[in-house]
């Protein structure tokens, strides 16, 4: 075991910083060609939120593939099979069906009804000013959860593929991340991210089937011996990793735990601001659902991959060994690939994970700078009477605004799990958000009072039942060490927080006597359902 150990923390110093950062210089170099190229027909504000609606459905799938598979994915997941298995994969599960939620309730419906954020469907009918303030402030306060997840695995990422042990030389490298991201939507906007994100997606799912062909041939391309050498290789507490139980299982305040994460993953997808806003980007609501199932069956795809790679590396380097690294649970992707490919494979790997973090943080700061230019001060500053341009211009500084926020938190957030961080982010989404949507789009006694004490409560709850549990304080990788004021038992809110919204969005709208238009009501169903009058809608 000591043997392996030292092998383990042996390949990042083996690790070739110069071919690294080459390969990563290459990609950057690259994206930056074609974030410029696409940069030229950036004239509108549909063209900057929207990328002028010009995307297949093929495209656009490939595009929320690689805008929903983060850092998370790729690191999180991975490490989360390699050191827990059965309940790592269990949380991986919980990702792709997910997707069921955002392909049968929404995807079609807001694409119909909205035109760039998620705010636009949520105040159709209901009061612009004070819903779509509500919905701006839930869609930042869950980007910026979901940034300091990227933000925190370019930290790992980086410290294990050189060695960089030290907090000024990870905020460094978190600080490069970010102007990148900056750099990137400045100049792009949502056509340049997109493409991106393409060739991200691609990226990704070529270089983990590489891995899994490559691990399943070591084991014979039998799954049963995988799984054989993963159990010996953790040593006498191996046969954990294919039972239920070491991660959630050790009490019944854990097992709560993983429902209340099961829940929060399988209705947070549907809420996510980054992800919605792709529905935008293609030309008509059949190309919506095109892209709803490219992004399942390549999602689907990559999850079979990360059960082969976690198991994998709990059989090639060992759970113990893989906790022992820089980087920690993080780290078992790229320990793999060195394992597997020596530095060429590793340079390769760490290039595609470095693209995942730049092609999320894109998407998510170009969401967050819409929502706050489109909805805060289109709507509710200038009352709708700002123009285009102007409108653009609020965006792009916003850019810089939530770039150096990220910087700061994903500096203050660089030892935490990443895929624990987007956990938390899926949670926030579904309990400020989802109600509102659900409601919106099949109650038609909603009112405004329902929509913003469901938004406002579910953010509020949310945050709050995270502020005061374990994340927080009381145990060794808390954000507050030393501290201890974890009142609430649960580390993800969701099974609390998920039902409240709902419950608050229900009592404010049979406790209002205002009555929502009904007209608007029956223009937007006939609008969601049949998708009539959307396109003229969308090209205003």
């Amino acid at each position: 075991m000591n043997v392996t150990l030292q092998n383990a923390q042996a390949s990042t110093a083996n690790a070739d910083p110069i071919l690294n950062l080459s390969i990563f210089a290459i990609f950057v170099v690259a994206t930056l060609f074609i974030v410029i190229r696409a940069s030229r027909n950036n004239k509108t504000a549909a063209d900057y939120y929207a990328g002028g609606r010009s995307f297949t459905g093929g495209q656009n799938g490939l595009a929320i593939t690689g805008d929903y598979l983060g850092a998370a994915s790729l690191m999180g997941v991975v490490g989360a099979i390699a050191v827990y298995g059965y309940d790592g994969f269990l949380y991986s599960v919980g990702f792709l069906v997910a997707w069921l939620v955002a392909l049968l309730l929404v995807a079609e419906m807001l694409r119909n009804t909205g035109k760039f954020t998620m705010a636009d469907v949520l105040s159709f009918r209901l009061k612009q000013r004070p819903v779509r303030l509500a919905a701006a402030i839930g869609t930042l306060a869950v980007c910026f959860f979901y940034l300091l997840a990227q933000m925190a695995g370019a930290g790992a990422l980086v410290s294990l593929l050189l060695g960089i042990k030290d907090d000024l030389g990870q905020g460094i490298v978190i600080s490069i991340v970010g102007a990148l991201m900056i750099m990137y939507v400045l100049i792009g906007g949502m056509k340049g991210t997109t493409w991106v994100q393409i060739i991200k997606a691609a990226l990704l799912i070529g270089g983990t089937g590489v891995m899994s062909v490559w691990v399943m041939s070591i084991h014979g391309f039998n799954f049963s011996e995988l799984l054989g050498t993963a159990v010996s290789m953790a040593g006498e507490n191996g046969v954990s990793l294919l039972e239920p139980g070491n991660r959630y299982g050790a009490s019944d305040a854990t097992r709560l735990d993983f429902v209340s994460l099961a829940v929060a993953l399988v209705l947070g997808t549907a809420a996510l601001p980054h992800v919605l806003m792709r529905f935008y980007t293609v030309p008509t609501a059949k190309e919506a659902r095109k892209s709803v199932v490219w992004s399942i069956f390549m999602i689907g795809l990559f999850y079979i991959f990360a059960l082969i790679l976690g198991y994998g590396a709990a059989a090639l380097i060992g759970p113990e060994q893989i906790l022992a690294a820089p980087g920690g649970v993080n780290s078992a992707a790229t320990l793999l690939a060195f394992e597997l490919g020596g530095p060429l494979l590793l340079g390769f790997i760490s290039a595609v994970a470095f693209a995942t973090l730049l092609a999320v943080v894109a998407g998510l700061t170009i969401t967050a700078a819409a929502s706050f230019a489109h909805d805060i001060y289109a709507s509710v500053i200038r009352k709708g009477k700002a123009d285009s341009a102007s409108e653009v211009k609020v965006a792009r500084r916003t850019v810089l605004v939530i770039g150096v926020l990220a910087i700061v938190g994903g500096i203050g957030a660089k030892d935490q799990n990443v895929a624990f961080l987007i956990a938390l982010a899926f949670a926030v989404a579904a309990s400020a958000n989802l109600p509102t949507i659900l409601y919106s789009l099949f109650w038609k006694r909603f009112t405004t009072r329902g929509a913003v004490l469901s938004m406002y409560g579910g953010l509020a709850s949310s945050i709050l039942l995270i502020v005061f549990s374990p994340v927080f304080s009381g145990t060794a990788t808390s954000l507050i060490r030393g501290a201890d004021f974890d009142v609430f038992p649960l580390s993800n809110p969701g099974i609390v927080s998920i039902p409240l919204a709902f419950f608050l969005g229900w009592l404010g709208s049979v406790t209002d006597k205002n009555r929502e238009d009904p007209h608007k009501a029956a223009e937007m169903e006939v609008r969601s359902l049949t998708g009539a009058g959307a396109e003229k809608a969308l090209d205003h």
